[in-house]
C-alpha cells in the first residue's frame, strides 16, 4: 500500500547537521563581536534568536536521546523478565 520513500534520519546526520548550525551561529557571534561598532539592534536580536534556536534544537535532541535509552531500557527488561 504505502510506498517506502527511504527517507531515514539517523542519529550521526541529526547530530552533524547541529554541529554544522551550531558553527554558523558561532560564526556569527565571533564576526559580530569583530565589529562592534558596525554592531544593529537587529543583529544582536538575529544572533539572540540563532542562539534560542540552536539551545532549543540541543534540548530536543536531548529529549530525544533520553526517549531511545528508555525504550531500549523496557525493551531489555521485557526481554529478561519475558
Amino acid at each position: 500500500m504505502g510506498k517506502d520513500i527511504g527517507a531515514t534520519l539517523s542519529f550521526k546526520t541529526l547530530i552533524s547537521a547541529y554541529i554544522k548550525l551550531q558553527s554558523k551561529v558561532v560564526s556569527m557571534v565571533r564576526y559580530l563581536s569583530s565589529v562592534l561598532s558596525q554592531a544593529t539592534p537587529g543583529r544582536f536580536l538575529l544572533i539572540q534568536f540563532a542562539m534560542s534556536q540552536v539551545a532549543q534544537i540541543g534540548e530536543s535532541i536531548s529529549k530525544l536521546i533520553a526517549q531511545v535509552q528508555t525504550m531500549i531500557s523496557n525493551s531489555v527488561r521485557n526481554q529478561k523478565g519475558g
